[in-house]
């Protein structure tokens, strides 16, 4: 329970022990993430890892020191990492967009729920030892114990059941707004590309990457093959799509690009380009030509590979 003036909280305290559980579980949903596909991506790579170090720190110290600062760390990073996911949904972090997963969804109410619990777990805290002592305690109290002092000591002949109620209440709105900007965020449908475009403005082209010469769109953005598609049918759908958006069919070949420009038709109607028989695809993880974050990944049931070109010496 903390020393004789430490600022703690009830380490049985199911708010307590719910925080902590949540905060574990958001990290594994992060890790899962991390570890299949998010590890490739520049920058957002690592803060996925830092991340995940990051709540299961908060998970173990939560409950082991029963200390009000790691229980307000751990509200505040639970809400922060919602945030940080909302931006990325809007605008993007570091060059990257995210894409709305069912993973991502489930993620961000977990985080909204620790948040509440462990806030939850602040608000109903009683007041620490030093709060409701004698004045004549305070010569001997450390300075730190003060600051906890000042803020947890309820005022002057007010009952602390009553000083938790504005507390509670700030905590119930402020989850309440949180889920309400992920449910926005999950119903909002994400602009989709134009479904056609102008003859012959989407070309494929070569750029070599690692002394090998493969194909990418007309941006630069390297283009993927995924080994569960035949020529005739794309295997990727789903979130499996959102993470590798399909090329569109209207394509042609650029200069010096001499393998065999197709396209097939998706389940939903649209057309889709294909190389030498291969479907192509995008990765959300290249923000610019030059970058081949998706090679050799084996996510959403099979392997992605960069598209070798056959150049015309």
């Amino acid at each position: 329970m903390g020393s004789k003036w430490g600022p703690s909280l009830p380490r049985r305290s199911a708010s307590v022990i719910a925080g902590a559980a949540l905060l574990i579980a958001s990290g594994s949903i992060h890790l899962d993430l991390y570890l299949t596909g998010y590890r490739s991506i520049p920058t957002i790579g690592w803060l996925f890892l830092l991340q995940v170090i990051a709540a299961y720190v908060l998970a173990v110290a939560i409950p082991v020191t029963a200390h009000r600062l790691a229980a307000a760390a751990g509200a505040a990073f639970a809400l922060g990492t919602l945030g940080g996911y909302l931006l990325s949904l809007k605008v993007g972090l570091f060059g990257f967009t995210e894409v709305r997963t069912t993973a991502g969804i489930v993620a961000g109410i977990i985080d909204v729920a620790a948040f509440a619990a462990l806030a939850t777990a602040l608000a109903t805290a009683p007041p620490t030892a030093l709060a409701t002592a004698p004045p004549t305690a305070l010569a001997t109290a450390p300075p730190t114990a003060l600051v906890t002092a000042v803020a947890t000591a309820p005022p002057a002949g007010q009952d602390p059941a009553r000083r938790r109620v504005p507390a509670v209440a700030a905590t119930a709105a402020v989850s309440v707004v949180a889920l309400a900007l992920l449910g926005v965020a999950a119903a909002t449908p994400k602009a989709a590309p134009a479904a056609s475009v102008a003859a012959g403005s989407q070309v494929l082209k070569a750029r070599p990457i690692g002394g090998t010469e493969v194909l990418t769109n007309a941006r630069g953005l390297t283009l993927y093959s995924f080994a569960p598609d035949t020529p005739s049918r794309s295997a990727c759908y789903g979130s499996c799509a959102a993470y590798w958006p399909p090329v569109p069919g209207n394509v042609s070949a650029g200069p010096g690009v001499t393998g065999t420009v197709g396209s097939i038709k998706r389940t939903n109607g649209s057309t889709q380009a294909t190389y030498d028989g291969h479907p192509l695809y995008t990765y959300i993880g290249d923000s610019a030509p030059g970058q081949d974050s998706g090679n050799n990944l084996n996510l959403n049931g099979g392997l992605w590979r960069n598209v070798p070109v056959a150049a015309a010496g």
